[in-house]
């Protein structure tokens, strides 16, 4: 695809890898459709790109998909990528687990990918273009011991963009997932305000968002003859 002047949804976006990507897209001439729930990180971001607008809201609302799409055809008349970076992390034994956390995270994680993506695949069918791209994790090829929900819930995302990927197949719309390893980004942060080992310790030159925001761009701009489904990129310093 060739990027230039092409519209992009990216959710997660006011921080970390969202930010990363935007700011990758928008040096490609990508116009941007950005959402997350901070209005005044969305607002600074967008300030710094050439052609974006933003849409505030929770994920996890079901009217947001819609409000997306919207937003994308009223500013921009067409919508050609959409980007499901949102993501939470919570890691907790049995003994400590917060239910009402665990599921929300499921919310977020799946169930939020799973309302935009079928929110936008009508309109991408229609148009017979278009890709989505949703930022997995090496926690959708392997487990670890307490992240059993947060691993469930990138293993249900492979499968799901998998299944997609069929359906899709002669139709002209892409899906793809990222596989990151461990990030420099605030992911991590609560592991390590509860007192548990960080990324950090684990991995010690971690990947950047900046790593992840490539990957993206790389598979969006493939001939539209070839698709990469699945991008896994990890540190070169990564033991896991």
């Amino acid at each position: 695809m060739n990027l230039q002047d092409k519209v992009a949804v990216i959710t997660g976006a006011s921080s970390g890898i969202g930010a990363a990507i935007a700011t990758n897209l928008d040096a490609a001439g990508m116009k941007l459709v950005l959402t997350a729930r901070s209005q005044q990180k969305l607002t600074e971001l967008a300030s710094k790109l050439q052609k974006a607008v933003i849409l505030p809201g929770e994920i996890t609302d079901p009217a947001l998909p819609q409000q997306l799409l919207d937003k994308a055809l009223a500013e921009f008349g067409q919508l050609d990528a959409v980007i499901n970076n949102a993501g939470v992390m919570h890691m907790m034994s049995i003994e400590e687990a917060d239910i009402e956390a665990l599921c929300t995270m499921i919310r977020v994680n799946f169930e939020a990918v799973v309302r935009i993506s079928y929110a936008m695949l009508p309109y991408l069918k229609q148009q017979g273009s278009g890709f989505i791209v949703n930022i997995s994790s090496i926690s959708g090829l392997k487990t670890t011991p307490m992240t059993g929900v947060y691993d469930g819930t990138k293993h249900a995302l492979e499968a799901f963009t998998d299944s997609l990927r069929m359906e899709l197949a002669g139709s002209g719309v892409g899906v793809a997932t990222v596989e990151p390893g461990a990030v420099a980004t605030n992911l991590y942060e609560s592991w390590r305000d509860r007192g548990k080992q960080g990324f950090d310790e684990i991995v010690p030159d971690p990947l950047k968002s900046e790593d992840v925001a490539r990957c993206v761009r790389f598979i969006l701009e493939q001939p539209n003859g070839v698709l990469v489904p699945r991008l896994f990129v990890v540190p070169a310093t990564s033991p896991v």
